[in-house]
């Protein structure tokens, strides 16, 4: 679970901003609410970030992007760092961007934070977080280490961390070495961590075995939501008549290693023996006779591809042994409202004390902006400055804010902040 996240000098936030998923103590909606006994706290289960258009809430969702992406990636020895400063400050433009984490893994809470320039990684730090105390495991300033003294000894660390370029993290480089120390920290970025742009492609892991749990619950859920669904199918397909890669077979068959998979778009290309073989994910439409007839996903409406798109992660979200955290950017973008509103309510309805799946999303849609379905603490907004700074707040922050309050009507009527300013006939209109 994410606990908090904090970015400074990036792209639209010059300044540095948190945001929290740690509960506040308002009662509403408190049975949902994931109680960490070993802390003493409460974590949130989800958190919407409103905002008008070009207020941030992509450049927000690009920081936890980028830094999962030095994690688990990493750079190459003569990459530039791919880091994105603000540049309507001069002020600013020689400064490292800086990012920072906490995370929950299994019952322990770490810190970890990294600040980097285009050509080097200036700060870099892992800390355990206990109840009354923090316990610094590494922290990296220049080309000192500083390990925690349980772990200073260790060559074999000495060794792996003097292998460390500048251009790259030490927990990317130390898990690429085969150290197992940091790698639960390592992995919780690489498998936990599913973040979900508008145009990322379906996710489930299953496609297209058709005898898989997953595969049949998409099937028995599409006919629910008004698609014109009635199931899900696959069929197999020359891997040259896949547009992309019709010149490029002899490449793939070097990529992919024997027995795995590479998913592209709607298609799994598949290893095996030597050959490539591919499927293709396919819809099915009932006629008047009763006969199924066979679409191709592309002939499908933009909306039901992206219910498509999302529906692996809510049903890995209302996995009650998951913990897994989803971070979806427009969540909104193509779907109706209502159904918006249902994935959610689907998913808040399965969430206990216990629960430690999270999802964050951003959004236009203000019909969600209810505390029927949010709590306050529950609900972010983002705001540009005139001078193209993002401020980051919670709903929260506002102590006049009502638990029965008509939010939507109040964030509308600019009470809130977060909405456009439009010049209308020559005058700004809020």
């Amino acid at each position: 679970m994410i606990i908090s996240f904090t970015v400074e000098n990036w792209m639209s936030f010059r300044d540095r901003v948190t945001f929290s998923m740690v509960a506040s103590k308002e009662k509403q909606h408190n049975d949902r609410v994931a109680k960490i006994a070993k802390y003493k706290t409460k974590v949130l289960p989800i958190a919407a970030i409103y905002g008008g258009n070009a207020s941030g809430k992509t450049n927000f969702f690009k920081a936890l992007s980028f830094m999962k992406r030095m994690v688990v990636i990493g750079t190459r020895p003569d990459d530039i760092i791919p880091v994105k400063i603000f540049r309507l400050d001069d002020g600013v433009l020689n400064k490292p961007s800086s990012f920072l984490i906490e995370i929950l893994i299994d019952d322990d809470i770490y810190e970890y934070s990294f600040s980097v320039t285009p050509y080097a990684v200036v700060e870099e730090k892992l800390v355990l977080i206990n109840r009354a105390s923090e316990r610094i495991l590494y922290h990296r300033i220049g080309i000192k280490p500083n390990f925690d003294k349980s772990i200073d000894k260790d060559e074999y660390l000495q060794f792996a961390f003097r292998g460390t370029r500048d251009n790259q993290l030490f927990l990317n480089n130390s898990v690429s070495q085969k150290l197992e120390i940091f790698r639960p920290i390592y992995n919780w970025f690489k498998e936990s961590l599913v973040l979900i742009a508008p145009d990322s492609p379906f996710g489930f892991e299953d496609f297209p075995y058709e005898e898989s749990h997953f595969y049949a619950t998409m099937s028995e859920i599409l006919p629910l939501l008004d698609t014109g669904i009635i199931r899900l199918g696959s069929e197999d397909i020359s891997v040259d008549n896949i547009p992309v890669f019709e010149k490029s077979t002899s490449i793939l068959r070097e990529i992919i290693k024997e027995g795995n998979s590479l998913r592209f778009d709607r298609f799994i290309i598949t290893k095996k023996n030597g050959e490539l073989s591919a499927k293709k994910l396919n819809t099915y439409h009932p006629k008047e006779n009763g006969q199924d007839v066979e679409f191709e996903i592309r002939d499908e409406s933009d909306g039901t591809q992206r219910i498509i798109d999302l529906l692996p992660a809510f049903l890995e979200l209302s996995n009650l042994k998951s913990k897994q955290v989803y971070f979806i950017d427009e969540i909104d973008r193509s779907l109706h409202t209502l159904l918006t509103r249902k994935l959610l309510e689907s998913y808040l309805n399965r969430c206990a004390n216990d629960t430690r799946t999270q999802l964050i999303l951003t959004t236009h849609d203000v019909l969600l902006m209810d505390q029927n379905l949010l709590r306050r603490d529950e609900m972010w907004v983002t705001e540009r400055e005139l001078s193209g700074n993002t401020k980051l707040y919670s709903f929260s922050e506002y102590k006049d804010l009502r638990y029965d309050k008509d939010i939507q009507k109040s964030y509308l009527q600019g009470r809130l902040g977060g909405i456009p300013r439009i010049l209308l006939h020559g005058k700004l209109k809020e």
